[in-house]
């Protein structure tokens, strides 16, 4: 069975590196569902919803990921895992993040708190109760954060093909460096229509669920909303999509080529 965890990171992760120059690409009420399958076979669902709020004060979106398996996909293998991260409005930084997962018995229930001014993260294992301190570099993101930073961040009018995009990552105690590669423009065709997209490719470790270094391909649509449309994996066991199947509260118009 697919490992929904490695699956849900890299909807949020590695999904919409591109850009946008001078207007948001997201905002409250921004809401997506995409089907998880093998060919014609539904193995789950997964969502992400932003919201308004407020932490310790500040002015933050609140954003919301849940990923689920569904049907026969259960049996073999049932996934919950829910994610939230408190993103600064102006900085585009997490505050907080949560990760709290259960996949076939596997459980995990973590928040962390990131102190900005310190650069040190309060790691918070609420299963065991135990609370570490670690370190962190000044920009980086959370595995929810950085698909919403990296709508804002890079600008997609002046990017070439072959270009390379990096960032800083902590997920649950460790720091990484995150790759991404533009490959160019594609024409897709979805249940919405045919859609001007960009294409990318994150650089993800070879090894238990991956076939190689490139193996996933991510197409986005090339527009001010830079919707994550398809998302092909390449893994060990065959291969696997995430198809976006239904969006509300763009803050921009979602443009579908006439025929």
């Amino acid at each position: 069975m697919f490992d929904m965890k490695k699956l849900i990171c890299l909807f949020f992760v590695f999904t919409i590196s591109h850009a946008f120059a001078q207007k948001r690409a997201f905002g409250d009420g921004e809401w997506f569902k995409f089907r998880v399958h093998y060919g014609i076979v539904t193995a789950g669902y997964a969502t992400l919803e932003v919201n308004n709020a407020k932490i310790n004060g500040k002015e933050v979106y609140h954003i919301v990921g849940e990923g689920k398996t569904t049907g026969v996909s259960r049996w073999f293998f049932n996934v919950e895992d829910y994610y939230q991260s408190y993103i600064d409005k102006e900085k585009d930084v997490p505050y907080r993040f949560i990760r709290k997962i259960d996949e076939g018995g596997y459980t995990k229930d973590l928040q962390i708190d990131f102190n900005r001014d310190t650069k040190v993260a309060m790691v918070y294992n609420k299963e065991r109760d135990i609370r570490e301190y670690v370190t962190f570099k000044k920009d980086a993101q959370d595995m929810v954060s950085a698909f919403y930073y990296l709508r804002n961040a890079v600008n997609v009018n002046t990017v070439k093909e072959g270009d390379t995009f990096d960032m800083d990552m902590f997920f649950d105690k460790d720091s990484y460096r995150f790759r991404l590669k533009f490959l160019g423009r594609e024409i897709l065709r979805t249940k919405f229509g045919k859609i001007n997209t960009l294409k990318f490719r994150p650089f993800v470790e070879a090894g238990r669920v991956f076939k190689e270094k490139e193996s996933l391909t991510v197409w986005v649509t090339d527009d001010e909303n830079k919707i994550p449309l398809l998302i092909k994996a390449e893994l060990a066991v065959g291969s696997l999509k995430a198809t976006l199947t239904e969006f509300k509260g763009l803050q921009h118009s979602f443009k579908i080529i006439a025929d």
